[in-house]
């Protein structure tokens, strides 16, 4: 399966055949099973799902992560069978192991994946998999299956979720997504079947992605033989264990020898570059395999795609590791932890079971945990002398000026986040985090400057709920309600409270202080709003909090 979700097949659960009062919320898809969603339809259903998830609490929406896995997933999908397709990548709080991807190329991946991953190839090989499941339209023949069987497509994906994720047990409203989760059933053999087939497809077209990328080919034999051991030896753990369902789909002896014979293969085909890189305390070796150069001029090897005559000068080889995987899996093993004391403590055991003690990764983690609970000041301080040894780091950078925000340091502060944002002109992390620090000043005049930060990412981020938080908050504090308004009701619609960002709307609508332009706006946003509302009372999936008013 999907490495540890249920791949295409996570995307419906076709089970028994709904209850007759399910049938009459069925969206019109067609009812042929040659015909398939349009790509339009099938990006807006994973949006959905993306923005349900994260109203359930699923989703752990945090910049630097963001753009971390987004930056490998993009390589991959560059280098995968479709290029052309369109991928949103994401990342869930679950300390599971798992990954999926859905309609629309979106792809999730488990906090729990990433904390067991070793390097970012063995991540990069997940993703290659489940790009794989999108690419070779596994999930579009889901969709047809869905179909035959009448299942609604949204609420059969979301259960499907919540069937998978039920043993990690962190999410804002477990008992809601148990519930749906329980009005579809259980999945089917034959539908489990059916997904089987898929995966050889998918190890085999993934790998040659994850070859094309400029990862380590060996990474996804390297990986499953984790995932093997992981099923048997996190049994008894009950917040981390492998999901009962996988435990009857193993990754099997055979699925690893196959990956590696698939790694022989491409080693054979291809050259294998060896990189070394010196950092202050770590000696990191890398390997990839080069593909042949299409910009060289020997015949055969000219891109198809560009002019005979063209020439590109002889490049080095680029993809492979970000060189972020460290700092990133440390960040999500703070973020996805219940309470930052609980991180804390996390690291205190590796600290007494690691022989060496922390890396500089962990002791980043380490600082982190206690600057988002209550030691900020001790975290600036620890961060500094990181910052020392590695002074080009952003994410210890970006760390150290929130805590010295946080402990009162507020000029040493703005000067930190000043001096990045000059560096790394509309980094998104960072005016998202200096922002932020703004914001938590409090004032108009924090307002505006946060204001001022933010607006160069305005026009990149209408889907992007904390941009959207924080760019409301800067309006409330600089005085313009009717600007923020909209912009809260933006974050709760990407939030998955589409039905109270349309009550939000419609109550800013009738305002007597409402301009022209700011009525065109809350109108067409209204219009945009209202059918996925609709699609989602169609689908049975009402807002509770509505409800209860």
């Amino acid at each position: 399966m999907p490495i540890f979700l249920f791949a295409a097949a996570l995307t419906f659960a076709a089970g028994t055949p709904p209850a007759p009062a399910q049938e009459a919320k069925l969206p019109d898809i067609g009812s042929s099973a040659g015909e398939v969603l349009t790509p339009a339809k099938q990006a807006e259903y994973g949006s959905m799902v993306m923005r349900e998830l994260r109203n359930y609490g699923y989703l752990l929406d945090d910049p630097l992560i963001d753009q971390w896995l987004d930056t490998v997933g993009r390589r991959l999908g560059a280098n995968s069978d479709d290029p052309r397709q369109p991928f949103t990548f994401f990342m869930l709080k679950e300390r599971q192991i798992n990954a999926f991807a859905t309609l629309g190329g979106y792809i999730a991946v488990n906090s729990g994946l990433v904390l067991t991953a070793e390097s970012e190839d063995e991540v990069a090989a997940v993703l290659s998999h489940e790009i794989a499941h999108v690419t070779q339209q596994h999930v579009l023949r889901a969709v047809e299956r869905a179909q035959r069987d009448q299942v609604p497509i949204l609420l059969g994906m979301l259960a499907a979720i919540a069937l998978a994720q039920s043993a990690g047990g962190n999410s804002s409203d477990d008992a809601a997504m148990a519930a749906m989760a329980s009005g579809m059933g259980l999945m089917q053999q034959r539908q489990i079947d059916y997904t089987r087939s898929n995966e050889a497809e998918a190890d085999r077209v993934g790998i040659h992605t994850l070859s094309r990328a400029g990862y380590d080919v060996d990474a996804m034999a390297g990986f499953f033989g984790r995932l093997q051991l992981a099923m048997r030896g996190n049994r008894g753990d009950e917040r981390s264990r492998v999901p009962d369902y996988l435990q009857t789909h193993p990754v099997t002896t055979t699925r690893i020898s196959e990956a590696h014979d698939r790694a022989e293969q491409l080693k054979r085909s291809g050259t294998v570059v060896t990189s070394t890189t010196a950092t202050p305390g770590n000696v990191r070796t890398e390997k990839f395999v080069r593909q042949p150069d299409y910009a060289g001029s020997a015949p055969g090897t000219l891109n198809p795609l560009l002019p005979s005559s063209l020439r590109l000068p002889p490049s080095a080889p680029v993809g492979g590791d970000t060189g972020q995987f460290d700092w990133a899996r440390e960040r999500l093993r703070v973020l996805s932890a219940d309470t930052p004391a609980v991180a804390v403590r996390e690291y205190e055991s590796i600290r007494r079971n690691t022989p060496g003690g922390l890396s500089d990764a962990q002791q980043y983690g380490l600082a982190l945990a206690r600057m988002l609970g209550s030691e900020p000041a001790r975290a600036a301080s620890d961060l500094a002398g990181l910052l020392k040894q590695d002074p080009d780091n952003l994410w210890i950078a970006l760390a150290l000026a929130q805590a010295e925000s946080r402990s009162g340091h507020g000029a040493d502060a703005e000067r930190r986040f000043a001096d990045l944002l000059r560096r790394h002109p509309h980094h998104r992390a960072i005016a998202l985090t200096y922002a932020q620090a703004l914001n938590e000043q409090g004032g108009r005049e924090a307002g505006l400057r946060a204001q001022a930060i933010l607006r160069p990412l305005l026009a990149a981020s209408a889907d992007d709920p904390v941009f959207q938080r924080s760019f409301a908050r800067a309006y409330e504090l600089a005085g313009d309600q009717i600007r923020a308004g909209e912009a809260y009701a933006e974050a709760a619609f990407l939030s998955g409270r589409a039905e109270q960002a349309l009550v939000q709307l419609q109550n800013l609508k009738k305002r007597d202080d409402l301009d022209y332009y700011a009525r065109a706006r809350i109108d067409a946003r209204i219009a945009a709003i209202t059918p996925q509302v609709l699609e989602l009372h169609r689908q049975g999936i009402k807002d509770p909090d509505l409800g209860r008013r």
